[in-house]
């Protein structure tokens, strides 16, 4: 048996008599409310045929019935009548409950000692207390109880014992149609109840759906318009004047020599500016300094301390060889541990939390596990985007990307970066490459733009990304060359930079 059949079985056996009725009542909805009432009616009339035919037979042997069989055959008609009127008891209940009343009124006359109650008129009751209003249930109610005294007081008019008939008709008829319509006032108000707990619920779904939705668009429009501002003028200009300079490089090298010169200028300009956007994007609050270095996983021993002085108990492992990544996954990998940091803080205080960096040869793993939250979290006023932005940021790198909660109560977020070899390579020649010969932290400092690949673009998870041509300021040099060492320094101890693996210090 295969996993889902196995699952679908379980889930069978598990089942409670309560859950199948459910279940049965659910199927059972999708018949039209019209076919529903005629075979329950059908039924009826059935049960009530039957049980005035056993009533005919036994009639004639009980002289204390004080009924002949002729007017029991009479009783059942009447009694018939009223169990095939439930067919019309949700498109009509006014009339149909009328209806009813009236032939069991017939029926009371008959044989007025009996106090005969059908089914009929307790179903009726019931519908008009559940599809009308109160008021009208109870009127409904009051004139279906005086109609049925008063043929019981007609009927027994001038005999011995009739007063107490009569106020017996009375306690039957009142207390049938109360419990009925009551019945029927008690399950409208809980359907009511629970078709607005159903549409606030919705509600609340719809909004949370439109606040991520809005979150993910403001997000996403606040990349694209700053990345646009500051890059399309500048790149466009070097594209045009590029292909001028591979023209003019025969014939006039001067001429291309002075090109070569200005886009050379402009690249440093969108470098500079580029970093400024950076800076504009990162987290409100921070320093404003859009020129400062943007962080990247060099950075994440500094984060963990600067968690641990917040007071948090963070266990910061890193394994395997440090690869180059484009600067643009080195600082979403870096962006969403930080979250991940922040979110173990808000929502789960005191909390043991664990930060794991795993290189391996053709991915990154990058893991932030904590614990039960340890004392009650704070309130948090905002709207908690933070796990929109973490998977926006892994879709923005093609990687996979997965938060939940674990087993012991705790929370877990997990990311896959695929790298691969071509990736690799870009990434490690934009980070210690240059024409000239020089390192990539030499060219950060002097601001010169790195030498790439000509078109060399990145593509995963559906998207292209720009392969790493360029080193965007002091950050990407030194993250580069941070690349180039592992930190397995002993518990507590700074990174030791000699290629060895070991777990930094605990809290």
């Amino acid at each position: 048996m295969t996993a889902p059949a196995e699952q679908g079985a379980a889930a069978r056996r598990k089942r409670t008599p309560g859950e199948r009725l459910d279940r049965a009542l659910s199927r059972l909805r999708t018949v039209p409310p019209l076919v529903r009432d005629a075979v329950f009616a059908a039924a009826v009339a059935a049960v009530t045929s039957g049980m005035y035919a056993v009533l005919a037979e036994l009639a004639p042997a009980e002289p204390s019935l004080q009924v002949t069989s002729a007017e029991v055959w009479t009783m059942g008609a009447l009694a018939t009548a009223q169990a095939l009127l439930l067919c019309f008891r949700r498109v009509r209940p006014g009339l149909c409950m009328a209806a009813i009343v009236v032939l069991q009124a017939g029926i009371i006359a008959i044989a007025p000692q009996i106090m005969a109650q059908g089914i009929g008129p307790a179903v009726a009751a019931y519908t008009i207390g559940s599809l009308t209003t109160a008021r009208f249930t109870a009127g409904a109610a009051a004139a279906a109880v005086v109609l049925e005294t008063g043929a019981s007081a007609g009927a027994t008019w001038g005999e011995p014992g009739a007063a107490v008939t009569v106020l017996n008709q009375f306690g039957s008829s009142a207390l049938l149609y109360a419990a009925a319509a009551f019945v029927g006032v008690y399950i409208a108000a809980r359907r009511r109840n629970r078709d607005l707990a159903r549409e606030r619920s919705e509600q609340v779904l719809r909004a949370a759906r439109e606040r991520a939705e809005s979150a993910i668009l403001a997000e996403r429009s606040r990349i694209a318009r700053e990345l646009h501002d500051v890059a399309a003028h500048h790149l466009s200009g070097m594209v045009i004047q590029a292909a001028a300079v591979e023209r003019l490089i025969d014939r006039d090298p001067a001429a291309a020599r002075e090109g070569a010169a200005w886009i050379r200028s402009q690249g440093k300009e969108t470098l500079a500016n580029l970093r400024q956007v950076v800076g504009l994007l990162r987290d409100r609050g921070g320093s404003g300094d859009g020129n400062a270095p943007v962080p990247g996983l060099s950075a994440l021993d500094a984060l963990v301390e600067e968690s641990r002085r917040l007071g948090d108990d963070v266990t910061f492992v890193r394994e395997g060889e440090p690869l180059a990544l484009p600067p643009i996954a080195d600082i979403s990998l870096y962006r969403i541990a930080q979250q991940a940091l922040t979110n173990a803080r808000q929502h789960a205080p005191g909390a043991a939390v664990r930060l794991r960096l795993t290189y391996e040869p053709h991915h990154v793993d990058l893991e932030a596990a904590n614990g039960r939250p340890q004392r009650e979290p704070a309130v948090v006023e905002h709207g908690g985007t933070g796990l929109v932005g973490m998977r926006e940021r892994a879709d923005l790198v093609g990687a996979e990307f997965d938060a939940g909660p674990t087993g012991d109560g705790g929370w877990n977020v997990h990311l896959r970066l695929p790298v691969r070899e071509a990736d690799r390579e870009r990434a490690a020649f934009a980070g210690h490459a240059r024409p000239d010969g020089g390192d990539a932290a030499e060219t950060a400092r002097s601001g010169d733009p790195v030498a790439a690949e000509p078109g060399a673009r990145r593509r995963s998870g559906g998207g292209e990304l720009p392969a790493a041509s360029a080193a965007v300021g002091e950050r990407s040099g030194a993250s580069a060359a941070d690349g180039r060492r592992t930190d397995r320094a002993a518990p507590g101890s700074e990174p030791s930079g000699d290629g060895s693996t070991s777990e930094t210090g605990e809290r």
